[in-house]
């Protein structure tokens, strides 16, 4: 069956633009950062009273992994060391999620979609 649709110009060029960006990937570490203070579950701990003193702040990691949320505390070192990794992360699902933008434009000009 013969394409009824092909890229344009602009589409073919962000593609090689974003395939350029993507061969030049770094390591990633996926999921997201949080940073946290909160009260124990020790009910005469100075973290209840009214002028609180919560503990942490902790920095925790969160990912996926087999289905399943894991967190991890990280120091403020591993932070420093592991922060490039955690943006090149983010660079490359923003640059994948600009390419997937791109090919539903382009895929949504398939005139077949009215047909139904």
């Amino acid at each position: 069956m013969p394409k009824r649709w092909i890229p344009s110009a602009a589409e073919e060029r962000e593609r090689a633009r974003v395939a350029a960006a993507l061969s030049e990937a770094g390591f990633v570490l996926p999921g997201s950062l949080n940073v946290r203070s909160y009260r124990c579950g020790k009910a005469n701990c100075a973290c209840h009273h009214a002028d609180a003193k919560l503990h942490g702040p902790y920095i925790q990691w969160t990912r996926s992994l087999e289905g399943k949320t894991v967190h991890r505390r990280l120091s403020q070192e591993q932070l420093e060391e592991y922060q490039g990794y955690f943006d090149e992360a983010k660079r490359v699902k923003d640059l994948l999620g600009g390419l997937e933008a791109v090919t539903v434009s382009m895929v949504e000009r398939d005139p077949r979609w009215s047909q139904s």
